[in-house]
């Protein structure tokens, strides 16, 4: 579901890693600062040795050493584990402000707790490069300000006049806001699976939960580990599933782990995932419902969908604000809140099934959310010959989100298709 009237732009999202650049900001001292991109959009044989890391003298006595890390195609999680095994730290004491994303070349803040600085000066691993260490306090989720964007779009078949139309057109209408949908990768990219996992965590079903994030696969995953998913699903052997599971798994390898030794705790096994890592299935799932509301409304109202309508809540600045369900969680007034309830009867759940019992860290008092996103600065910065296209245009564009937005939502309603 598609609000903005310009034409589509046929263009192919993220083909190289050095397409998406994202960059976090963030306030430090009352002043806004950006962590830049530096490294790895320059050639590999023209980059240079990178300089000595050198440690700023803790004269505070703080516990937290803040560094900034750039990375080229690594998820987050995965970083933060090479990360705090590279420096001799727990994941756990490892903060962050936002995952970002995988495929792509992303610059953030990390916060290590007492990390070992002769391991730290030494952590070399290819695709991560870590600088500016500075002490401070422990980096929280949301402890950012957002993040800046340069995308370039390739494989686009149009001509370049007809490229500037739709962008000037595409431009005009974002006064107006797009929806503000939760973008794929909160839900397992290409699997799909993290808000159903979620579902089954709310309502204590934790067997059937662990069984579905070990074993649901998707047509282009690796052979490998589709192969192992599926014997697992075949054969439930989970001592059998520590030895087929590729390395690569470590979350899978870690639930694998606990059940290969107590085949019954269900429980302990997804409690040895890191406390943020599980929160975020109950956030994907309450992120799902959220997209459901969404989808209602532009059934409903087409493109006056964003706009204010019965019984809506909203913000200060007048932007409506769609639920996130929790156990505090109160349905809107009139129309609005005949939309919130129809969906939630639909998913059959009810607020109170967010106040989890056996696992209390994955309760929630549920929130509200702007439907509508403003992206900030947008601009197209250039036109041109594609390069890893004969025959093709590409396109560089760049804007601003706030936290917790997504890029992917932007360029779903300029290319009018979903983005994994």
């Amino acid at each position: 579901m598609f609000i903005t009237k310009s034409k589509p732009l046929h263009a192919r999202v993220k083909q190289r890693y050095s397409d998406f650049i994202v960059e976090e900001t963030y306030e430090e001292n009352g002043e806004e600062k950006t962590c830049k991109v530096e490294r790895f959009t320059i050639p590999w044989e023209q980059r240079d040795k990178p300089e000595p890391m050198i440690i700023p003298e803790n004269t505070e006595h703080k516990e937290h050493l803040i560094i900034e890390l750039e990375k080229i195609n690594t998820d987050t999680n995965k970083a933060i584990a090479l990360i705090a095994r590279g420096t001799g730290v727990s994941k756990t004491r490892v903060g962050y402000g936002g995952l970002k994303d995988k495929r792509g070349i992303t610059a953030q803040r990390m916060s290590l707790f007492e990390p070992n600085l002769e391991r730290l000066i030494k952590f070399g691993v290819k695709g991560l490069e870590l600088r500016n260490p500075k002490w401070g306090e422990r980096l929280e989720l949301g402890d950012l300000i957002g993040n800046q964007f340069n995308i370039t779009l390739r494989d686009i078949d149009q001509s370049e006049e007809e490229i500037k139309q739709i962008m000037t057109d595409f431009s005009s209408s974002l006064v107006n806001g797009v929806p503000n949908f939760f973008g794929t990768q909160r839900f397992g990219g290409k699997r799909m699976v993290t808000h159903k996992v979620g579902k089954l965590l709310i309502k204590e079903e934790y067997k059937d939960a662990m069984i579905l994030y070990l074993t649901h696969t998707f047509e282009e995953e690796k052979e490998d580990i589709k192969t192992a998913r599926i014997n697992l699903a075949k054969t439930m052997d989970y001592k059998k599933a520590l030895i087929g599971f590729p390395r690569e798994c470590r979350t899978e390898l870690a639930i694998l782990n606990k059940l290969a030794k107590d085949p019954t705790d269900f429980v302990g096994a997804f409690a040895e995932l890191p406390k943020q890592m599980r929160y975020l299935f109950v956030h994907a799932y309450q992120s799902h419902i959220f997209n459901r509301i969404i989808e209602k409304r532009i059934e409903m109202y087409g493109d006056k969908a964003l706009a204010q309508n019965d019984g809506d809540i909203v913000n200060e600045d007048g932007i409506v604000l769609g639920l996130l369900p929790g156990y505090e969680s109160k349905f809107s007034d009139g129309s609005a809140g005949e939309v919130e309830k129809e969906i939630l009867k639909e998913e059959e759940i009810k607020f109170g099934d967010f106040k989890v019992n056996r696992m209390s860290e994955l309760s929630s008092q549920g929130n509200r959310k702007e439907i509508s996103l403003f992206p900030k600065k947008f601009k197209l910065e250039k036109v041109m010959d594609d390069e890893f296209n004969p025959g093709k245009k590409a396109i560089v564009i760049s804007f601003f989100l706030g936290k917790g937005n997504y890029a992917t939502t932007v360029l779903r309603e300029l290319i009018k298709e979903e983005i994994f």
